[in-house]
């Protein structure tokens, strides 16, 4: 078995990052943010999943930002196929949407911090850094919020209808809000329609739509609503 790579401890050497957005001015904006730093550097950019996974077994990375939404696939399941190649790599989500919605389910899939594009600058670098020495990353309101949630019980009573769907779950609607239908999703996902088809009337049930025409416009309306 080949030996595990070091992770690179600050102050040593640069700490060598991975950036995975579909966006090709936000990833080299965020390269050239990070490559003026003294301790950072950018030795990969993907615009997808499959060539995030090309990258990080070549560059073997010392940490992995990530945004939620990527071509093809979402980026909290590209968190867990990273996870499986490789357990110890740190991972840092960088997303534009809500972190109410997504910043749970990206740790849950093994992301070691969430933060908002919006975010200063500083954050951001902050952000990186605080992962990279191997602790959690999260706003003070989503620090809040999951302790309250662990404090009760694991219940929040809060909490979005959305957040009742599966990470799975999430990606079907979201594809369904963008326009895509069962057969474009199947084969995006490498999933079956008969699978996909089951994933919609789960959908359906947990948010309590009547048909598929009530279900595609609930889709379409919170998708734009990411936006707004």
């Amino acid at each position: 078995m080949a030996q595990k790579k070091p992770r690179t401890e600050i102050g040593t050497k640069k700490a060598t990052i991975v950036i995975v957005d579909d966006h090709p001015i936000v990833r080299q904006g965020l390269a050239d943010l990070l490559n003026e730093e003294p301790d950072l550097i950018v030795t990969g950019q993907a615009e997808d999943a499959p060539e995030a996974m090309q990258i990080i077994r070549k560059e073997k990375p010392d940490i992995v930002i990530i945004d939620v939404s990527l071509k093809e696939t979402s980026g909290i399941e590209l968190i867990k196929d990273i996870k499986a190649l490789d357990p110890d790599i740190p991972i840092l989500t960088l997303s534009m949407h809500d972190e109410s919605l997504y910043a749970e389910r990206a740790l849950r899939a093994g992301a070691k911090g969430y933060i908002m594009t919006q975010a200063a600058t500083a954050k951001i670098v902050n952000a990186i850094r605080t992962v990279l020495k191997g602790q959690l990353y999260l706003s003070d309101r989503m620090s809040s919020r999951i302790l309250r949630k662990i404090v009760g019980g694991g219940v929040e009573v809060e909490s979005s209808p959305i957040d009742r769907l599966s990470d799975r779950e999430l990606e079907v609607f979201t594809l369904l809000g963008q326009g895509h239908g069962t057969r474009q999703i199947s084969e995006q996902l490498h999933l079956s329609i008969k699978t996909i088809e089951t994933y919609r009337s789960h959908i359906k049930e947990k948010l309590d739509l009547a048909d598929s025409t009530e279900l595609l416009q609930h889709a379409i309306q919170w998708v734009n609503s990411q936006f707004e």
